[in-house]
């Protein structure tokens, strides 16, 4: 895994205005979080924890292609029956957060779990990757 992480290359925090009949403006907003991780990597491989507080597994996409691992989600916000929306600052969050991996890693064993909106990935290191001791012979 790389020192350096790309986001996802879709714009941030951009707005679209459109004009309805009434002639008033309303806004609608697209926003993209990046969600927080922690990378921890020992001699099996990396686990990595992501935050993605209100994601359901239905919303959740993570991708590995050419050497790149990408993770995809959507936040589902309930608005609870006989309640109208007020005020949202954010109503329908995106995460997105891409990572390069080294090819060290084998991606095609790749265990990726969802608890109370943290998402765990596991990727184990190919064999040939591995530490292994050299045994040293006198003589």
């Amino acid at each position: 895994m790389n020192d350096t992480t790309e986001l996802a290359t879709q714009a941030q925090g951009s707005s679209t205005t459109a004009r309805n009949p009434g002639n008033e403006q309303t806004a609608t907003r697209q926003v993209r979080l990046a969600p927080d991780v922690d990378i921890f990597e020992d001699r099996h491989g990396i686990t990595l924890y992501a935050d993605l507080p209100g994601v359901p597994r239905e919303k959740l996409d993570v991708r590995v292609h050419d050497g790149s691992l990408t993770i995809e989600a959507e936040a589902v916000v309930p608005t609870p029956s006989g309640l109208r929306l007020q005020h949202a600052e954010i109503r329908h969050p995106h995460f997105a957060r891409a990572f390069t991996l080294s090819p060290d890693f084998d991606v095609s064993r790749i265990d990726a779990q969802l608890r109370d909106g943290v998402l765990k990935l596991t990727i184990p290191r190919r064999d040939e990757a591995k530490p292994r001791r050299v045994e040293i012979s006198v003589g």
